[in-house]
């Protein structure tokens, strides 16, 4: 399984024979996985507005392989990092913001600050434990490159098909968000 998740195992949707739900005590973990350029936050920019409108609390858990910059220089949480604070919140009334220097954050630690979510959505962790949606996009793949006891379906503008694995549209974000909340409301 994957990093320690909060209640035990990390929540998924259940489907055919051999594939159960783990239940936790905080949102469903759904990740939205595919190589390089295949789509991914294009896709959750259209897939999370229909599961808001659904009435989902989304929150969304995005891996950068590179170091980001979170601050634009010169604002005062910049300032401060800068003069040596190893984390800095910004609140206001209606959002807050937390910015740590850690080295090796845990995926755990993330979810952890997901608490009030329905679902959280993690961009990437092809690799991982988690249950997914696969993109496979015919410009940059032309295959799966997830372990298929881990996929919940594939969206895809190819002919790829995996056995018993759901193939939807890659632009078939209304019914990625259909099977994203029959597996929030199963848990």
């Amino acid at each position: 399984m994957p990093d320690r998740y909060p209640g035990g195992q990390p929540a998924a949707c259940p489907r055919r024979q051999g594939r159960g739900a783990f239940i936790v005590s905080g949102p469903a973990v759904i990740a939205v996985s595919g190589v390089k350029n295949s789509g991914k936050t294009t896709f959750l920019e259209h897939v999370t507005p229909i599961l808001r409108a659904m009435g989902l609390r989304v929150g969304i858990i995005k891996h950068d392989g590179h170091d980001f910059e979170p601050d634009v220089p010169g604002t005062d949480s910049r300032r401060l990092r800068e003069a040596g604070a190893q984390a800095v919140a910004v609140y206001s009334a209606n959002r807050w913001m937390l910015v740590r220097e850690e080295p090796d954050v845990a995926l755990s630690d993330l979810l952890d600050q997901m608490r009030g979510m329905d679902v959280v959505l993690l961009e990437g962790q092809k690799h991982s434990d988690w249950p997914k949606i696969e993109l496979v996009r015919a410009a940059v793949s032309n295959e799966s490159v997830c372990r298929p006891d881990t996929l919940l379906a594939l969206a895809t503008d190819t002919g790829v098909r995996i056995p018993g694995v759901p193939a939807l549209p890659l632009d078939g974000y209304e019914d990625a968000a259909r099977l994203i909340f029959s597996c929030v409301k199963r848990l």
